[in-house]
């Protein structure tokens, strides 16, 4: 065994799976047709023991498509679960409600069945074995002997979180017996469909974990002993460093034959590997990036395998991925109209594999000189392109590492002013951005693109879809309002598009969550604003309305955190230089008029490094990113930010620190987690607008729903700060969900003022 991938996409090289999927949501297809086509393409659904609730209409037995799609979206009666951040990715999985009541149940033999259908189609004689894996999905490719994945018991409890109305006091991992019981079920009947490796992903451990919650990871080998017995056990973990108490503690199990570990981003566990590593035991060598799209130093990785192989023997060493290839685009060859020099210094998940395999055969004695040597060519060719450097824009970011960028008045005052000047109501109304993208716009902007239609029919029909949104959020009573963003591809593409220092893909797509794709941008070089990016737009849609017009953009570390991020130099000083060109045209929009500013800050907090030690140093860079773009606007510019779909309570001080006028961010779906800390004594005194509804689901809520959700935020928050708005921009959603939605909003918020009014 001498290779080995944590995971691949599953979406397909072409989004195949997204349009699979809708197709199915739409009621196109059935159930069997996509099923059909998930076994046809080899993207195969890996559900392992999920505690499902009686509320989305699962009765027990298998589980069916629709309660896995309603508990995922919502469906016309109940919310979707929770849905958060995987790590410091930007994919999201949907958040396990546990209690001590909780009943587990085998509940999906998918694992097992495919590793069955996998094992039947497999050649006899197979001299490689690819482990192909992801959190929620496996890739089966029929041929290929495959090893069934598992998200470790340990880390699917502390992942997990307490169901509703359970005492804060509970511990998630005293469920660990009752689970271990189900992973039994699995394993045994793994087994015995032939599976000879097993592995379980356990990627908690690269957090900072307490004694206690290091002592459970003891136990699932103990108790599973009998059922693991003449398997091997494979222990994978990725996106850190493993503390050294952590790494002591899983090389010291019993009945596991094999660690993986990220040697990427994990730079400090190669001196923990160097220190001492188990006799005998297989070590799974993450030196190829699984999280960004540049070409591997060979030569570079070589010589640390051969280092590794010196300290765990010959036999023991498996070359691998530093985490699943889930979170890099899938295939170089669909890119036709890249650069050819920048797609030289490129490898999306299929050359990954192809990387591994080389480096494999390299350390076997089997190495393929060409292909080094194109990888040495390609190394050189970056560090010396002179279209990554730009002089300038390094002097003025490195010129913003001593000082310190902040309003010149405080918030309270600033709120003041803005108040005279825009004069709204009390709980102003607002949406985030984003109205839906219809398929009559999309054909727009792919036409205009391919230069199909010029750019006079083009500004003419975008226009004309301005003003029609404009209109339906006057119709709707809306107090602040967005141009829609009809323009925009995507929040951080649309950007880098008109940045220097990027470069763009056809079909670099990246799954997010269930369908939804992102195509990240690639920076690069050092990165700088030609011209002005939004402000015709912006200008055109206020031109429409004496309504307050908010001007949209993305904020540099979102940009940041969002894009395929050059790895040549610290990640601060890109951001830096992001942040100075959205400075720039923060101040171009102000002198066009717009008084209000959004610079979303979504990805603020996934950026977070997962240890404790790194997370100073990470949001003082980035709160000061966020600083830079509106340091110097008027007392009268709101500038108000964005976040959606993040554990943000532990990192409040920060957003505060960030010092808008106004934040909005989500709060629906993860059940009004955010109104804890202000329960908990945080003061807030800007202006802040938690999500009243989730627009990741189809559901519509009542009037009544959301004016009782914004009466909750009004036990904890001033009437004078509160904002009503959506959790997340409308991009995704249907017209015909969002007119009612939005209306049923602006309802309630005119409910509350009214029934304020009358109690003063």
């Amino acid at each position: 065994m001498a290779s080995h991938i944590v995971g691949y996409p599953r979406i397909g090289p072409k989004r195949e799976l997204k349009f699979a999927l809708e197709s199915f949501w739409d009621g196109k297809s059935s159930a069997q047709g996509l099923q059909r086509w998930l076994w046809n393409s080899g993207v195969r659904h890996h559900s392992h023991a999920r505690g499902c609730s009686a509320r989305y209409g699962w009765n027990g037995g298998e589980i069916s498509f629709e309660v896995y799609f309603a508990m995922a979206r919502g469906n016309a009666s109940v919310p979707a679960m929770e849905m958060t951040k995987w790590f410091d990715t930007n994919y999201h999985y949907i958040v396990p409600e546990l209690g001590p009541d909780v009943k587990f149940s085998y509940a999906s033999h998918k694992a097992v069945d495919e590793f069955k259908e996998a094992k039947a189609d497999a050649p006899s004689a197979c001299k490689l074995n690819v482990f192909i894996e992801s959190e929620i999905y496996v890739l089966c490719q029929l041929g290929i002997h495959t090893v069934p994945v598992l998200l470790g018991p340990v880390s699917y409890l502390l992942l997990s979180k307490s169901a509703k109305g359970v005492e804060k006091s509970f511990s998630l991992l005293s469920l660990i017996h009752k689970i271990l019981l189900i992973y039994k079920e699995v394993v045994t009947e793994l087994k015995a469909a032939g599976a000879t490796w097993i592995q379980f992903d356990e990627p908690t451990l690269v957090m900072d974990l307490d004694a206690h919650q290091l002592q459970a990871l003891v136990m699932p080998t103990q108790s599973l002993e009998s059922s693991l017995a003449g398997l091997n056990v494979l222990i994978e973990t990725y996106f850190a460093d493993v503390p050294a108490e952590a790494y002591k503690t899983i090389t010291s199990l019993k009945g596991v034959a094999g660690y993986g570990f990220d040697l990427v981003r994990g730079t400090q566990t190669l001196d923990l590997i160097k220190g001492g590593f188990p006799s005998g035991k297989y070590l799974f060598a993450g030196v190829v990036d699984g999280r960004n799209i540049w070409a591997n130093d060979l030569s570079s990785s070589l010589s640390v395998l051969q280092t590794l192989e010196g300290i765990v023997g010959k036999d023991k060493i498996v070359v691998s991925t530093s985490c699943s290839l889930l979170h890099t685009a899938v295939d170089l060859v669909n890119e036709t109209k890249l650069d050819e020099e920048i797609k030289s210094w490129l490898a999306f998940a299929a050359q990954k594999v192809v990387e591994v395999n080389a480096l494999a055969k390299a350390l076997s004695g089997h190495k393929d000189v060409a292909f080094f040597s194109a990888s040495a060519a390609a190394q050189a060719s970056r560090k010396s392109s002179p279209r990554v450097t730009n002089e300038a824009v390094q002097k003025a970011a490195a010129a913003l590492k001593g000082s310190d960028h902040r309003r010149a008045t405080n918030v309270s005052a600033r709120l003041e002013a803005q108040q005279k000047k825009l004069n709204l109501p009390i709980l102003p109304t607002t949406t985030i951005g984003s109205f839906p993208q219809t398929l009559e716009l999309r054909r727009v902007r792919r036409e205009y693109k391919a230069k199909k239609i010029s750019e006079e029919e083009y500004v003419k029909a975008i226009k004309e879809e301005i003003n029609k949104v404009v209109k339906l959020q006057e119709d709707l009573d809306i107090d602040v309002l967005v141009h829609g963003e009809p323009e925009r591809n995507d929040m951080v593409e649309y950007f880098g598009e008109q940045l220097s220092g990027f470069a763009f893909t056809l079909n670099g797509w990246v799954q997010s969550y269930g369908s939804r794709c992102v195509k990240p941008p690639i920076i690069y070089g050092d990165v700088s604003r030609p011209k002005p990016m939004t402000v015709f737009w912006s200008s055109v849609a206020q031109s429409f309305t004496k309504r307050p017009m908010k001007g949209m953009l993305t904020g540099p570390v979102t940009i940041l955190n969002w894009s395929f991020v050059r790895n040549d130099q610290p990640r601060f000083e890109t951001c830096y230089q992001i942040a100075l060109a959205i400075k720039n045209e923060v101040e171009d929009l102000e002198k066009a008029g717009i008084t209000v500013i959004q610079i979303d800050e979504a990805a603020l907090r996934e950026g977070l490094p997962l240890r404790k030690s790194e997370q100073t140093f990470y949001l003082n860079w980035a709160v000061h990113s966020f600083r830079i773009t509106n340091t110097g606007v008027q007392d009268t510019t709101q500038i108000h930010t964005h976040m959606c779909y993040s554990n943000v309570n532990d990192i409040i001080n920060s957003i505060i620190d960030l010092d808008s006028d106004v934040i909005t961010i989500e709060n629906s779906r993860s059940d009004e987690k955010l109104l804890s800390v202000f329960r908990e004594g945080v003061k807030y005194g800007a202006g802040i607008g938690p999500g009243v509804y989730d627009i990741h689901s189809p559901r519509i809520p009542s009037t009544e729903e959301i004016a009782d959700r914004i009466n909750k935020m009004l036990a904890v928050l001033e009437t004078n700060i509160l904002w009503v708005n959506p959790d997340c921009g409308l991009k995704t959603r249907k017209y015909s969900e969002v007119k009612p939605a939005v209306s049923n909003m602006v309802a309630a918020a005119k409910l509350l003022r009214s029934q304020l009014a009358s109690a003063k």
